[in-house]
């Protein structure tokens, strides 16, 4: 598959879920392999990489899920196409600043990924829309298994799966799910709430992962450690807290428009003014407002399917997706204007939203002022 095919459309699990407005857009699985009897890939020499690629290249290609994949090594793609795969969260930013010997694997629906020679071997991952890590954990796990009949894998029977960086040490497994917290964010509870997810051992990152900050209201929830508990034990423990998490944003929007529709109204209001006729805006406003029409559909201010359409959006104004699409390197202030009429293009056809004062959905608004001339 050529790199202009799978791109051309993004994934199901790139739209929230095919439209599911909850505050829970997408799971993630990542399984940490590497190979026994070939260094790791932070240790090995130029030559040792390569012969590792070797090895895993054709397991990997010849999956039967993996027909028909986009399937490169890294140092044959410019830094913009890679740039394209890490805002696609289909390869690492780590990975893609990888040099020679590393090469990624990409199911053609992009539901599967493969990263080769990253920190370690082998990492795969597996991504389903909402809250579904059971699910996507048992079908990487199928596929770990159909590996592991043509490759032999670093394992230790006391320490499980060895891996570059101990706290990927046992199950290397890392489980994580994408949640939209707007609401949280307004009322100022975000703070209390990832305080409270980080004290019972779990990781809250941005965005990109490990490193980058939150952008678009947008939050990873992940487990931290991979030893001494079973995959299925971590996650139980993690679709608890995340179905919590998910639970306590709704309950805060429900909120906020009982006690300060205004407030609520305006932030909507505003947020769609900017986004329908702006001519200049960087990628941290647009998610910030695109984030605030997301919320406003899932409070009814727009229709439903507006959840897809912010969430398409939050992917195409992505700064690699800009120069990918005008096929030029681009400056940020042509980022920015190219940007802002993308956004005004997509939303133009989307009505002003219905800010007219609302109780939360479960109670009924108060009926319209009768009509003087109707005595």
């Amino acid at each position: 598959m050529r790199f202009s095919t799978l791109i051309r459309h993004p994934a199901d699990w790139m739209a929230g879920g095919q439209g599911e407005d909850g505050p829970v857009l997408t799971s993630r699985i990542r399984l940490a392999r590497n190979l026994r009897h070939h260094p790791f890939p932070g240790w090995a020499k130029r030559e040792q990489r390569g012969a590792a690629l070797a090895a895993m290249l054709p397991a990997v290609e010849t999956l039967p899920v993996m027909k028909d994949a986009f399937s490169q090594i890294l140092s044959t793609l410019n830094p913009v196409q890679k740039q394209v795969l890490v805002e696609r969260h289909l390869i690492s930013r780590e990975h893609a600043a990888r040099g020679e010997g590393s090469a990624a694997v990409v199911e053609r629906r992009q539901t599967f990924s493969f990263m080769l020679n990253e920190e370690d071997h082998l990492r795969m991952q597996a991504i389903r829309p909402g809250l579904q890590l059971s699910a996507a954990f048992d079908a990487l796990s199928e596929l770990d298994s159909q590996l592991e009949k043509s490759l032999e894998f670093a394992f230790d029977p006391a320490l499980g799966y060895l891996t570059t960086c101990p706290t990927n040490l046992g199950t290397g497994m890392r489980a994580s799910a994408m949640l939209h917290l707007p609401a949280l964010v307004l009322s100022d509870q975000i703070g209390q709430v990832l305080q409270a997810v980080n004290k019972i051992g779990l990781a809250v990152r941005g965005l990109y992962g490990e490193g980058t900050e939150s952008l678009g209201n947008l939050y990873q929830i992940s487990n931290q450690s991979t030893l001494g508990e079973s995959e299925p034990s971590i996650i139980r423990r993690l679709e608890r807290v995340i179905a919590q998490v998910a639970e306590h944003e709704q309950n805060a929007r429900g909120k906020l428009l009982e006690v300060d529709p205004n407030m609520v109204a305006d932030k909507i209001g505003r947020a769609y003014g900017v986004l329908r006729h702006a001519h200049v805006i960087n990628s941290k406003e647009a998610l910030t407002h695109l984030s605030l029409l997301r919320m406003g559909a899932s409070l009814g201010f727009f229709p439903k399917e507006t959840v897809i359409l912010c969430d398409t959006l939050l992917l195409e104004i992505q700064p690699a997706h800009l120069q990918l699409l005008t096929g030029r390197k681009l400056a940020p202030e042509e980022r920015d204007a190219i940007r802002a009429e993308i956004v005004r293009s997509r939303l133009h056809s989307l009505d002003s939203p219905d800010t007219r004062w609302r109780k939360p959905p479960d109670i009924a608004p108060p009926s319209p002022p009768a009509n003087p001339g109707d005595s």
